[in-house]
């Protein structure tokens, strides 16, 4: 069973009856002290929030049933607020397997084969003139493919599906190679390397199933987060490849400087040229995905909802663009 409505194509007042993803889940009290459910739901189109209220507390205990990477049937209709699509649940209930749906209509995947997009990125790293770089990137990416194959690049927001974590680093890749042809200042084996490992211990700082679909941080995570996690774990590597103290040290602040800002985690600024260029790669690429995301569903000359990770603007898509 194919799914009939997908969430990018989703108008005002429409209703309708169909199964989606569920990325989150609660049950909430609200201003007036009574229950609602709270939920976000995704398909291989994105990802929309969904409010049942007044849930009594019998209704609540059967929706503890509902976890987060289960498939749910709902009946709803599409609400706006604060200019964002909402559904306001009618009915909702845990998928079964009589219903016949096919997960790769509720998956969110990169649009790329993962297993070709691993050789490319693993073809640059064999590319690195600079030895120790080269040993670097290629301990990371042979010890960590198969997680790699299916990994997202966050939890929410740029690049939260499955493989995401390989598109990211591929697209940086091709964008990095072309800054190194304008700039030619900049280094490219430490801009391939950089961009290879600069996001490594998302794989660390996330969870995830192999669908792709993350329900949280770990400790680690949450303690630490994947900035301060690469520094560690670039140590750790240079030790077993013999990469040079120097060398070590500027992997290290690629690592801790490539958010820029410290309400972003970084405790530093980018201090070399390589690193400068690392955070703009990452950085473009991040809001290109946002804006790519945020007006898929979008009509030719119409404004998409707003766009939280875009300061909340809404994105025109021209009328010529299809």
């Amino acid at each position: 069973m194919h799914k009939t409505y997908f969430i990018n194509t989703l108008k005002i007042d429409e209703e309708f009856t169909d199964f989606f993803l569920v990325r989150s889940i609660a049950i909430r009290i609200g201003s007036n002290r009574k229950q609602y459910l709270d939920v976000t739901l995704s398909d291989a189109t994105g990802e929309i929030n969904g409010k049942k209220w007044d849930v009594n507390d019998e209704e609540a205990k059967n929706l503890q049933h509902i976890k987060e990477g289960d498939l749910v049937k709902i009946r709803a209709s599409v609400s706006e607020w604060n200019n964002t699509k909402q559904l306001r649940i009618a009915r909702i209930r845990k998928g079964q397997k009589e219903d016949g749906c096919e997960m790769p209509d509720y998956i969110k995947a990169a649009p790329e084969d993962p297993e070709e997009m691993y050789a490319f990125i693993h073809a640059k790293a064999e590319s690195i003139g600079d030895s120790g770089l080269r040993a670097m990137a290629l301990l990371f990416l042979d010890r960590e493919k198969e997680k790699l194959l299916y990994y997202p690049a966050a939890m929410k927001n740029h690049h939260a599906e499955q493989a995401g974590l390989l598109y990211h680093i591929k697209r940086m890749l091709i964008m990095g190679e072309k800054a190194c042809e304008v700039y030619e200042g900049l280094d490219r084996d430490w801009i391939v390397c950089g961009v290879i490992l600069h996001d490594m211990e998302k794989l660390r700082e996330i969870r995830s199933n192999e669908l792709g679909v993350s329900d949280g941080y770990t400790r680690e995570g949450q303690l630490l987060g994947h900035l301060v996690l690469g520094a560690a774990k670039v140590a750790d590597m240079a030790k077993e490849t013999g990469l040079s103290e120097e060398k070590t040290l500027m992997l290290q602040h690629m690592m801790i400087s490539h958010h820029y800002e410290p309400d972003f985690g970084s405790p530093k600024k980018p201090m070399f040229l390589e690193a400068e260029m690392l955070h703009y790669l990452d950085m473009i690429d991040a809001k290109m995905f946002d804006y790519e995301a945020a007006l898929a569903g979008v009509d030719p000359g119409q404004f998409s909802d707003r766009v939280r990770t875009l300061d909340g603007r809404m994105l025109y898509k021209p009328s010529f663009k299809k």
